[in-house]
């Protein structure tokens, strides 16, 4: 099943995919269908009674890693971000004034589903609640080290989308043969598959659980193929994963120069 969260008519709801429409799923308004234009898409995740741990990799893709002249690494390469980075489907993406090279990442997020401490990887799949496409925009300038990115190049406000749906974790046969694709403008810039990860999603939920606690509605983005481009103001970005979902985005110039 694909699940949304959405704001319409005033009140935010969640409501799941019908024959090309939402249904609303609100007890005042359920079974009522409405059109994916009349609505205000929010990130496909249900508020949590404490804040969300999102959890990104670095170079998770070999060839991604040889697009940037690195060596795969040999552990997970991971870094934090804060929930207000995250926008939904639909919604625009700020470049700061100045900046000379900011790109879109295609990534398959994992949803977690209950708490996961010290988990196996062979009964890792069991703590997942779902999968939604994430696009973890970078900027370059800020960069100083590739293996630990600093605070401005991915936690920003509005810089990482991510949507339209969540999709339950049993409607995905195999996360790990999932296509990837991302244009820009209507040009096909990236293609990829999970299959590539270096680091599989079983292989992350075990060893990040191996020393801290991942909670319900904890993000895993699990990193980006090669392919990636500078993108600038008004460009439409469409991040793809098949079974997924179209994550729709466009960059927009800072209201006033920051």
């Amino acid at each position: 099943m694909k699940r949304a969260r959405i704001a319409w008519a005033g009140a935010v709801h969640d409501a799941i995919e019908i024959d090309g429409q939402l249904e609303l799923q609100t007890a005042a308004f359920r079974g009522r269908r409405v059109a994916f234009d009349d609505v205000v898409w929010l990130p496909p995740l249900a508020p949590v009674p404490h804040a969300r741990t999102v959890l990104a990799l670095g170079l998770n893709y070999a060839d991604h890693a040889k697009e940037l002249a690195f060596k795969p690494p040999t552990e997970p390469l991971a870094f934090a971000k804060g929930e207000a980075s995250l926008i939904g489907h639909r919604a625009h993406t700020v470049r700061p004034a100045g900046v000379q090279f900011m790109h879109y990442e295609c990534e398959l997020a994992v949803v977690i589903g209950r708490a996961a401490r010290r988990v196996k990887r062979d009964d890792a799949y069991d703590f997942v609640a779902g999968y939604t496409v994430a696009n973890d925009y970078a900027i370059r300038d800020y960069l100083e080290n590739w293996y630990r990115p600093n605070l401005r190049v991915k936690n920003r406000d509005t810089c990482t989308p991510i949507g339209p749906w969540l999709v339950d974790a049993a409607d995905v046969a195999d996360p790990m043969n999932l296509a990837l694709q991302t244009t820009v403008n209507g040009a096909v810039t990236q293609r990829g598959n999970t299959g590539d990860m270096v680091f599989d999603i079983p292989a992350l939920i075990a060893y990040f659980s191996s020393f801290m606690t991942l909670q319900p509605g904890d993000l895993i983005l699990t990193g980006t193929p090669d392919g990636v481009v500078d993108c600038q103001p008004g460009d439409v970005v469409i991040t793809s994963i098949d079974g997924i979902g179209d994550l729709h985005n466009t960059i927009t110039a800072p209201a006033s120069s920051a």
